[in-house]
């Protein structure tokens, strides 16, 4: 992981996978784990398969790196204790995407399997979060299932609080596998519950031994991004994105009754942007996005590489 991201200036990961389920009606969804359980069901299988290998044949097609995710954002201890699934459900699922990848000719140097978490409660409300020891106790189990699933590299995502994002940065970092803490932040650029990016980065990289492999941003609008101020240490370590397609707060998205979103256009330019003033070199989607987005991005990456002086 590290030499791929130090060799290459441009890196796919995948767009929405949960929300372009949600809209399907011959999928149904688990009100606990959402879509993890998806794994065992036919059907349901491969309904995921079908969005996975979307992301996974642009990126082998144009030869160019991705990072693909387990559905395993809802698949904590306490939410599997609750539902009728498999106790092996985060190990299965890592094992679900490896087989996907075995079943493309592609290179596993160049696709790598993570092993996704969230944090406990509401990615939208910081107050929910949990303390620094309450996390790292907590969501323990999950990432050991994952690891010992056979995960590349682990990640937790949409943290709207840094609190909870060191304990868990603490507890992945026992198991040595690579890691990443990807943010969820507003309108100003800050993490929801009020640091900058810079201030959760530096606080917890000083408070781990085994500092995570990067930092990204997901589930808010690159403008958010591009409209913060990033100094050295930000843009040394922010090194992901991925980006909802529209730019309305995260209150007015849940309370929408269909999918908001900006022209793919001006999500490309954006995300583009981000690579180019920031050196942000993992670009992706999240709430909204879909094929075209990874699209738009590969043919504009590859038309600036062919014409680097630009029209």
């Amino acid at each position: 992981m590290e030499r791929l991201f130090r060799e290459n200036p441009f890196i796919l990961t995948e767009a929405a996978v949960v929300e372009r389920l949600r809209r399907r009606d011959d999928v149904l969804l688990d009100e606990s784990i959402i879509h993890a359980a998806l794994i065992y069901d036919a059907k349901g299988k491969e309904a995921l398969s079908q969005i996975y290998t979307e992301y996974l044949n642009l990126a082998i097609n144009d030869d160019i790196p991705i990072l693909l995710a387990t559905p395993t954002w809802r698949t904590n201890q306490e939410r599997v204790n609750n539902s009728n699934v498999k106790s092996s459900i985060n190990a299965d699922a890592v094992r679900y995407l490896l087989a996907l990848r075995d079943s493309h000719n592609c290179s596993k140097k160049n696709v790598k399997i993570g092993g996704i978490i969230g944090c406990k409660n509401d990615a939208y409300k910081p107050e929910e979060a949990l303390s620094t020891s309450q996390a790292e106790s907590f969501h323990r189990w999950q990432i050991e299932e994952l690891a010992a699933g056979g995960a590349e590299y682990l990640m937790a995502v949409t943290l709207p609080h840094v609190g909870e994002a060191l304990g868990i940065a603490k507890a992945m970092e026992k198991t040595q596998l690579p890691y990443i803490i990807s943010f969820v932040i507003g309108k100003d650029g800050k993490v929801l519950e009020g640091n900058s990016l810079s201030e959760a980065i530096k606080f917890i990289d000083s408070n781990t031994e085994h500092r995570p492999l990067a930092y990204f941003v997901n589930c808010s609008y690159p403008s958010f991004l591009i409209n913060s101020e990033l100094d050295r240490v930000t843009s040394e370590r922010l090194l992901g994105v991925q980006a909802n397609a529209s730019s309305l707060e995260h209150f007015e998205l849940d309370n929408a009754a269909e999918i908001q979103a900006e022209s793919v256009d001006e999500w490309g330019d954006l995300m583009l942007q981000l690579k180019l003033n920031y050196g942000i070199k993992v670009l992706g989607g999240c709430c909204g996005t879909n094929s075209d987005h990874l699209k738009y991005l590969i043919n504009e990456v590859k038309e600036n590489k062919e014409d680097p002086e630009g029209p």
